[in-house]
This record gives structure tokens, C-alpha cells and sequence, in this order.
């Protein structure tokens, strides 16, 4: 099954993927009017900075077993056994934070959703945009990702992709410029700048 998979190293930090999540959670689904909703619409992904200033987008991992559903006193987190994905009901969601206290990856938040009854602060989090997928649409992070930060793809291939790129960086005719795919080329000038700039 098809799933987000996270390239951090690919990141340039422009936070589109959290405009298109927001975007993708609101009732209207349009940017001109998603911004003009009550409540405002949260992105599901953070894009997170690195030390030297570099972007890391943290989403949730969909762990099995979850933590977060493991923690969850009230039942209102659950596992979409068809998709694969963690779910929370927002009907059911207590906001005892015990969830985001579960989850290693920091990637719980808590805020007034369209979806909860009005006024109810709930937990949220990504939830692999099944609304998108039962349309035949990929995620909305992945669609907006210019630079592949963000991929959806079967977690066998992008495993064989990481190792078959590892392999060709050591092999013994590599260069410095092989190693890294063109369209990361600028990218790692600029993140190899930056750390100069630091070391100094």
C-alpha cells in the first residue's frame, strides 16, 4: 500500500505542503475561501528548522502499533484497517492530551476542527487525506512538494530508491556530483554554504 514517505534531506522549508493541508482539512476546499472560515483551517504536517536552518516537514507516521491510539483513554483514536491509517473520531475525543504525550514524533495537535461540534477543541492530526484518496488523489502535501520532499509511493521502493542512491554515493568511481541528484544539486550548494558560514 501506498504511503507519504519523508525526504528530509530534499526540503527547501517553503511550507506549501502546510498551505495545501490546511487547505485540503477546511470545509470549502479552496484556498480564496478556506482562509475566511471559522474556525481556521490547521495544517496537519509542520514544517519544522533544522540547525542550520534547514526545513524538516514532521507528519504523522501512521505507526503500527500507535502509540497514540494505545494512550487514548476515551477509544477515539482507531486504525482505518483498509487504509492503514490512524484515525481520531472527533465525536469521541476527550482532549485529555494523552495522545500527544504518546506520540514520539510530536505531530498532535489541539484545536477547533469543522468536523468536531462547535466550539470543541480536539485533537488532530494527518490522516493520510482519505477524503483525497477515496477521489483517486494522492495526499495534498505530496501534490504541492516541488522539491520530492515529500513522496507517495510503496514503502518496498522508496526503501530500494534510498539504498540503490546510499550505493552509488560510495561506489569507488563517485563523484561529488553523482552523488546527489541534479535537482538537489542547488539545494546541497546552498545547505553546504550555509554550514561554511557556521563553521567560521
Amino acid at each position: 500500500m501506498k504511503q507519504v514517505v519523508v525526504h528530509p534531506e530534499r526540503c527547501v522549508g517553503c511550507m506549501q505542503c502546510m498551505a495545501a493541508c490546511a487547505v485540503a482539512h477546511s470545509r470549502t476546499k479552496q484556498l480564496h475561501t478556506a482562509i475566511m472560515e471559522a474556525p481556521l483551517p490547521k495544517s496537519r504536517v509542520h514544517v519544522g528548522v533544522g540547525l542550520y536552518g534547514e526545513g524538516f516537514p514532521n507528519r504523522c507516521r501512521h505507526c503500527n502499533p500507535a502509540p497514540c491510539m494505545l494512550a487514548c483513554l476515551s477509544g477515539a483514536i482507531f486504525r482505518d484497517s483498509e487504509m492503514e491509517t490512524v484515525m481520531i473520531n472527533p465525536d469521541t475525543c476527550i482532549n485529555c492530551a494523552s495522545c500527544a504525550m504518546a506520540c514520539p514524533y510530536g505531530v498532535i495537535r489541539f484545536h477547533e476542527d469543522w468536523v468536531a461540534p462547535p466550539g470543541k477543541t480536539i485533537a488532530a492530526k494527518c490522516d493520510n487525506c482519505d477524503e483525497r484518496r477515496a477521489q483517486g488523489l494522492i495526499p495534498a502535501c505530496v501534490e504541492v512538494c516541488k522539491s520530492d520532499a515529500l513522496t507517495y509511493e510503496e514503502m518496498a521502493d522508496a526503501m530500494k530508491k534510498k539504498t540503490d542512491e546510499i550505493a552509488r554515493s560510495v561506489s569507488a568511481e563517485a563523484t561529488a556530483e553523482s552523488a546527489v541528484p541534479a535537482s538537489l544539486a542547488l539545494l546541497a550548494a546552498a545547505k553546504k554554504a550555509q554550514l561554511a558560514t557556521y563553521d567560521s
